[in-house]
């Protein structure tokens, strides 16, 4: 499997993959245990995280802002006035 990923992402077939394993968590522990730890010594899969959430991992520096709480705000506003 991970001669197959490795292929892959070298001749920029792909640029990522879903590991999906929606009944047995077998299949996805193997994935985890057998896997991951080859793809990782073949530098193709990362070892740490730089960002210490999930939104960090994005690298985006703003988002948007959330409708309900632009909504919240106008609303204060309006009543300040």
């Amino acid at each position: 499997m991970a001669d197959e990923m490795e292929a892959w992402l070298k001749e920029e077939a792909a640029d990522g993959f879903n590991v999906v394993c929606n009944h047995y968590p077998k299949p996805f522990e193997d994935f985890c245990r057998l896997v991951v730890p080859e793809l990782q010594r073949r530098g193709i899969f990362r070892t740490e995280y730089e960002g210490t959430t999930l939104r960090g991992e994005f690298g985006p520096t703003r988002f948007p802002e959330n409708r309900y709480t632009r909504q919240a705000r106008q609303g204060l506003a309006k009543e300040a006035s």
